[in-house]
């Protein structure tokens, strides 16, 4: 069997469509679907081998070019988390990357106009018809999480297994604080490991043309001077990731995975170099010591305390029940 990286090489073309089929709405899902395929046709790999997972909020229009694609209009039943769109929504991904069913599905954001107990029972009713395995959140705050665990167990249900919160070394309160109440209940698959590049260290010395940083919608955002700030700190961890034999990038994402409630990090690669480097992050997680994620929070300053406020709050959430 190949062996995964000696596959993106030998498809490198494809790889570099997928990157830029991204921003298509289900054109990235078409591509997957492509690879999936592909790579049991060349004995890389077989679906048992891999765990395959779709989102389900902010919907999805047509590929440009296909018979029903309206730019203009956006249907209302396309996207939230009521029960037609979480069960169309999710034949539709399954459909277009040509799978009789996924591994995990994700509720990408929290819908306020939807019943929790209608999306707890819709998403037991895609377990029911086979289409996934599990359900779980995505950027849903621990009270959100823990009264959709609540309906579950007052009805009998599966309850959501897992949430993708951002996390990296600026961005921690929400994994580290917030949700501590969770564990071990609930699993982690984490976004922006490397701060959108900054923690890679390319941005200490300017913004490379290119880069997303360069874009101008990045420079017009309030927040991008923030960004230059988080370089320059940055780059105090490189003797640290000298010790280690790695990269910032690698020790960023070393560090997201040391944690021992994540079970996933989601990562973010532009070429083959990249991914490789990504990959290169597996080899320093073990090298992480006591020692050395002291020295990290020293240098960076940015681990969360535990206020009384949010004691009080967790404290609260621990016997949290959905009430009839």
């Amino acid at each position: 069997m190949l062996k995964p990286m000696e596959w993106v090489r030998q498809n490198c073309l494809w790889a570099r469509r997928l990157h830029l089929a991204l921003k298509g709405m289900g054109a990235a899902e078409l591509l997957m679907g492509e690879a999936v395929a592909l790579g049991i046709e060349r004995n890389a790999w077989t679906r048992e081998d891999l765990v395959l997972s779709t989102k389900i909020f902010f919907g999805s229009m047509p590929p440009r070019g296909s018979s029903g694609y309206v730019k203009s209009r956006k249907s209302v039943n396309r996207i939230g988390l009521s029960r037609k769109h979480i069960i169309e929504g999710t034949k539709a991904s399954l459909r277009r990357m040509k799978l009789k069913y996924v591994d995990l599905v994700f509720c990408h954001r929290y819908d306020p106009l939807c019943n929790m107990e209608e999306v707890v029972r819709s998403f037991n009713t895609l377990i029911d018809m086979g289409l996934c395995f599990y359900w779980g959140t995505s950027e849903w705050t621990a009270q959100q999480i823990q009264e959709a665990k609540g309906v579950a167990e007052r009805l009998g249900l599966v309850g959501p297994s897992f949430d993708q919160p951002e996390y990296n070394l600026f961005a921690r309160e929400k994994v580290e604080v917030e949700f501590a109440q969770l564990y071990p209940s609930i699993g982690l698959t984490t976004w922006s490991p490397l701060a959108s590049g900054v923690l890679t260290g390319k941005y200490s010395k300017g913004v490379p043309e290119g880069s997303r940083l360069s874009l101008k919608e990045f420079k017009a955002r309030p927040d991008y001077k923030y960004f230059m700030r988080l370089a320059e700190q940055t780059e105090k961890l490189r003797p640290v990731a000298a010790k280690l034999n790695c990269t910032l990038g690698q020790l960023a994402l070393a560090w997201c995975l040391a944690n021992p409630n994540v079970s996933t990090v989601i990562g973010g690669a532009s070429n083959e170099k990249q991914i490789e480097e990504n990959l290169g992050a597996l080899e320093v997680v073990d090298k992480l010591t006591p020692e050395i994620l002291k020295e990290i929070d020293q240098i960076m300053g940015t681990k969360p305390k535990l206020s009384r406020s949010m004691a009080q709050v967790q404290y609260r959430l621990r016997p949290l029940r959905h009430k009839l």
